[in-house]
């Protein structure tokens, strides 16, 4: 062997060493996932995302924590799943589904300070990648279910700053008590809320 080749294998030896035991241990993880009990299989993916975000590899990283919050959300963790939606964040501010997600779970938790900066992070990141009318559905949406006078107005300015000014007026025509379909009980709203963060990640959506 030439030196140059002992020289290139001693650099491409360790990576590859490297890139191999962190495919073994996702491999792993993703094992553990699919035979989860019911209420852990979002741990196993959130611990899976964990490891590939310390490699450096973020879109794996993302990929696994998306798993995750689905996981958890069909499982009713919705405080788990906001935890997890918290990280991607972190990775990508401008992830737009992961901001719809978010914003849905700080209205079925009552965050509504959190609520309000995520929904115009959504706006901004929705309408940087032309997204604009599937997130007029969800802010719609949103409008129609959660009955405080002060999440619809931030609700209506955000339609106005999508183009959607004539759901703004609806929305803003609903401010004193809610839409026709608004949810006064918190239980009922709370699990309302957490549907929608669920049917949030529904590319049609």
């Amino acid at each position: 062997m030439s030196f140059l080749s002992r020289l290139l294998g001693s650099k491409d030896g360790p990576q590859k060493k490297s890139s191999g035991h962190l495919t073994q241990r996702l491999q792993k993880l993703e094992s553990e996932a699919e035979s989860a009990a019911p209420g852990y299989v979002g741990t196993s993916y959130n611990r899976a995302g964990d490891v590939a975000l310390r490699s450096g590899d973020q879109a794996r990283a993302i990929g696994y924590y998306g798993r995750a919050i689905d996981a958890f959300l069909e499982d009713g963790q919705r405080e788990a799943a906001r935890g997890v939606a918290n990280k991607i964040i972190r990775v990508r501010p401008t992830a737009v589904r992961t901001l719809c997600t978010l914003t849905w779970l700080d209205l079925a938790a009552k965050h509504s300070a959190t609520g309000l900066l995520h929904l115009r992070d959504y706006v901004a990141a929705a309408k940087d990648v032309d997204e604009k009318a599937l997130a007029a559905n969800q802010i719609f949406e949103m409008a129609r279910v959660v009955p405080d006078s002060e999440f619809l107005g931030a609700a209506a300015d955000a339609l106005d700053g999508l183009d959607f000014s004539d759901r703004a007026e609806t929305v803003r025509e609903w401010a004193g008590e809610g839409s026709p379909d608004a949810i006064h009980d918190a239980e009922e709203l709370s699990k309302a809320c957490l549907r929608g963060a669920v049917n949030s990640n529904d590319p049609g959506s």
